[in-house]
């Protein structure tokens, strides 16, 4: 009986960038193109909100927020600090230390959850941000940012 010999191993993926996936279709394009405003996701436009209503909040006060930072995390921590209440936190302060300044941080998917439209969002972000650098500076948040409580 005679055994064909087996064929030369692959030498593996070919160096160099590929030009077409394996069906040879060519190469995959985004669907949305950047222009279009659902290019951006959630979190993007969210983190752009923020940094908008960040910078506009440091313009009014440079001098006493010049070493700010505005932070954005998901989900405030599972385990609050003993002087917080046990509700959800929109936003949280921490004051400036050795190693870090005045830090603010908006949590994004509790801020999310409230609002139903892009106006709302913004709104309540002004608002939180209003709230926790008020009680940095020590004082009200109307009147850190007077016209996000008009509405």
């Amino acid at each position: 009986m005679d055994v064909a010999p087996l064929p030369p191993a692959s030498p593996g993926p070919r160096p160099g960038p590929r030009r077409r996936d394996r069906h040879g279709r060519g190469r995959r394009w985004d669907l949305i193109p950047p222009h279009v405003p659902g290019y951006r996701t959630r979190r993007q436009q969210f983190d752009d909100t923020v940094a908008e209503a960040g910078a506009a909040l440091a313009e009014r006060f440079p001098r006493r927020l010049a070493h700010l930072q505005v932070l954005v995390e998901e989900v405030p921590p599972s385990d609050p600090a003993p002087w917080e209440d046990a509700t959800v936190l929109l936003g949280r302060a921490l004051p400036p230390t050795r190693e870090h300044p005045a830090r603010v941080i908006v949590y994004r998917r509790p801020v999310q959850t409230r609002c139903l439209g892009e106006l709302e969002l913004e709104t309540l972000v002004r608002q939180v941000l209003a709230e926790q650098i008020g009680s940095l500076l020590n004082i009200p948040p109307e009147d850190v940012d007077p016209d996000a409580w008009l509405e």
